[in-house]
């Protein structure tokens, strides 16, 4: 006997692999949709690979089909893909969707979009509850749409219990964007110094793709309508991501702490630099559905890091990883031209404030 069927939306990306898996092994009938409709590694038993792409008319409809007890979107954004799903409202049990924290503001108003404006770094209490204001729902930026997906979908609560889980920095194999790349491949081209902004103080609550997968697994099992934060169970801050991967290279790093914020040329600036910290409170996910990690931070590194070496192994890191390229940018991660002249201006103590 089974729990049901399940329809899982971007099977075949990060978190969508770790669901998949989850769900399979919990007992559904996984019906695991993406643009290729099939991965690169042999689908688990009970789950049936089909092709979507969500972005032609009625192709949703058409894998949902008569029905599903579970919906799973890893990559819904915006009213459209909101209306998608709420027009299958009467075909569909109840629905896991993936939201962000990026949706949170300060009491000013600040939030992760206005970090490039003056005084613009958001303040959020320690740690970040679900009930925080967030962004005005829109169309112009990720948060906005997200924040629009949010309100369309908590609407319709009545008729199609969903569950938003707000993720932080997702973490893991299979990452298109993965941040601790910045200090590996650093170990891999022989680097044994790193300057890190804001005292390596910064922390910006990470998620490893397992956390997220028993998230959604639990959820299943309660549906509702709420929204609910998605972290591990510890927010490491960068200084002590530097130094839990050194230890599983079985490397030693020099850390140059700058106070402030990235000197001239961005030098000290990382995949989780922010000024104030960024945690968030996971009580509520503890509370409504039993939640328990299945994985720490510093326990899933051995893994993550062996994928990105073994993905970096005769390839250019920009060809290994183009969605990181786009995002950062060569000399945004690894200038290190400009941080090796920045270095010997330190060390002559010729950096003002260092």
């Amino acid at each position: 006997m089974t729990r049901g069927q399940a329809v899982v939306i971007g099977a075949t990306g990060q978190i969508g692999r770790a669901a998949v898996r989850a769900l399979a092994e919990d007992g559904w009938e996984v019906r695991a949709a993406s643009r290729g409709g099939g991965g690169d590694e042999p689908a688990p038993e009970g789950v049936r690979t089909v092709r979507l792409d969500r972005e032609v008319d009625g192709a949703l409809a058409g894998v949902v089909g008569d029905g599903c007890d579970l919906l799973v979107d890893m990559v819904a954004y915006g009213a459209k893909h909101a209306g998608q799903l709420t027009g299958l409202a009467d075909r569909i049990g109840s629905a896991v969707v993936i939201s962000s924290v990026a949706v949170y503001v300060d009491d000013r108003g600040r939030g992760f979009e206005t970090q490039d404006e003056p005084d613009g770094s958001p303040r959020y209490p320690v740690p970040i509850p679900e009930t925080r204001p967030t962004v005005a729902p829109g169309d112009a930026t990720y948060a906005t749409g997200k924040a629009l997906l949010e309100q369309e979908l908590l609407a319709v609560g009545d008729t199609l219990p969903v569950t938003l889980l707000r993720a932080g920095a997702i973490h893991g194999t299979h990452c298109g964007v993965p941040r601790e790349l910045y200090f590996v491949k650093r170990l891999l081209d022989g680097r044994r110094r790193r300057v890190l902004a804001y005292g390596g103080r910064s922390r910006f609550h990470p998620v490893h793709v397992s956390n997220v997968a028993e998230l959604i697994r639990l959820a299943a099992l309660r549906p509702g309508s709420r929204v609910l934060n998605a972290g591990d169970p510890q927010a490491p801050t960068a200084a002590e991501i530097g130094e839990a991967i050194d230890a599983v290279m079985g490397r030693e790093t020099e850390t140059v702490l700058v106070d402030g914020p990235p000197p001239e040329g961005g030098i000290g600036d990382h995949p989780w630099c922010m000024e104030h910290p960024v945690v968030q409170d996971m009580t509520a996910a503890e509370r409504e559905l039993g939640y328990r990690p299945v994985s720490g931070y510093a326990e899933s590194l051995p893994e993550t890091v062996g994928w990105l070496t073994e993905r970096l192994s005769g390839r250019d890191w920009e060809d290994a990883f183009p969605q990181l390229a786009r995002s950062y940018g060569r000399e945004g991660l690894f200038g290190y031209a400009a941080e090796d002249a920045w270095l010997e201006r330190y060390d002559r103590g010729d950096v003002p404030g260092a």
